[in-house]
């Protein structure tokens, strides 16, 4: 499944409308620790069919890296229901991703 790109305009509709659970990754071009988490999140999007996976640029959406109180990047939100169920900051392998992700309800 496709990765969508959101933004302040379409975060409601994409992550708190969404009727699975949302791992949001919050990332910036110039972070070289979110570049090369990108790849496993895309891996991850492939595998995993239950989770919907967003991105979030913090340069293009400020307001929404401010909203989840996001200070590091790569930080990855999970989200069931429109609550944060999980969070985690720093590049991460799949398999710790796998981990985050099984924590949804």
């Amino acid at each position: 499944m496709a990765i969508v790109h959101v933004t302040s305009e379409n975060y409601e509709k994409e992550v708190l409308q969404s009727d699975k659970p949302v791992l949001i990754d919050f990332w910036a071009s110039w972070c070289g620790p979110c570049q090369m988490l990108g790849p496993v999140i895309e891996e991850v999007s492939e595998e995993v069919t239950d989770v919907k996976f967003v991105k979030v640029s913090t340069e293009e959406a400020p307001e929404l890296a401010e909203k989840f109180s996001i200070m590091y990047i790569p930080t990855l939100v999970l989200m069931e229901n429109g609550t944060v169920v999980n969070k985690s900051t720093g590049f991460l392998q799949k398999e710790q991703i796998l981990e985050l992700l099984n924590t949804k309800n």
